[in-house]
């Protein structure tokens, strides 16, 4: 059965070098999750000849507009192309009002039943659980309060031999008490704004660097770790991969359109 991840967006505040803002579509035996929502999601789905409409539950980091302004596109469109199925949004609970406002202001009423769900942002949380799968939240470390998700296979099919699990660490700093959170997941994305001569920028903006994504994965044993959140300056990734290597060889960039198969 299939588990994978799509990068539709792997670049940091605003779109650069060809790369889109921070948005993850994971595949987990054909139910899909989306996962952060910055501006141009909807393009990107379309590009990469995803369907919009069989997203079922949509999870938002934190309200950095790279993180979340292609949300109400993204749902308006859906409702444009005559969506039936109701959606589930999680996410920061003022982002419940932000979508009522854009919706009220538009006289948008949508087609299809929409449920939001405020996140515990300083907590780890159990906030979805499906036969097939399990969703937590979990706290990072950035400027404003913002989570990571973990989703861990449930049950997996006989002919997969453990269960499969991914965890989204968005922006954040330098932080070991996601550690436990992540423990020997089967992918890690973890953000790498910044290369470590640029750490002490790093520190400050709450963002991290290769070399400490690298050390997260190393400490929490992760199997391979997924680096993003590219900070514009680098039209090269290369040598964010080079350092992280280093420290993590099972380390790849986040490629925007080309499936990763997870496990």
């Amino acid at each position: 059965m299939n588990f994978s991840l799509t990068v539709l967006g792997s670049n940091a505040a605003i779109p650069a070098n060809n790369r889109n803002l921070s948005a993850h579509l994971l595949n987990a035996n054909e139910r899909f999750f989306l996962i952060d929502c910055g501006e141009g999601t909807q393009f990107q789905l379309r590009k990469y000849h995803l369907s919009m409409q069989r997203i079922k539950h949509i999870f938002i980091s934190h309200l950095h507009g790279d993180h979340f302004f292609g949300l109400i596109g993204l749902l308006h469109s859906m409702h444009l192309l005559g969506r039936k199925e109701e959606l589930h949004v999680y996410g920061p609970a003022m982002l419940d009002e932000i979508l009522h406002l854009q919706m009220e202001a538009s006289q948008t009423v949508l087609n299809y039943p929409y449920h939001f769900h405020p996140l515990r942002m300083d907590h780890y949380d159990l906030v979805l659980e499906q036969e097939r799968i399990t969703v937590h939240s979990f706290p990072l470390h950035h400027r404003i309060p913002t989570c990571g998700f973990v989703f861990r296979e449930k049950n997996p099919p006989r002919r997969v031999p453990a269960a499969r699990s991914y965890a989204y660490c968005s922006d954040t700093g330098y932080c070991e008490q996601v550690i436990p959170y992540i423990q020997e997941v089967s992918l890690l994305y973890h953000e790498a704004t910044f290369m470590q001569n640029l750490a002490a920028v790093a520190a400050d903006k709450f963002h991290s660097t290769a070399i400490e994504a690298a050390t997260i994965a190393t400490k929490a044993r992760v199997k391979k770790l997924l680096l993003g959140h590219f900070s514009a300056r680098y039209e090269d990734v290369g040598p964010l991969l080079e350092e992280a290597r280093s420290v993590f060889p099972e380390t790849y960039p986040a490629e925007e359109g080309i499936p990763i198969d997870i496990g």
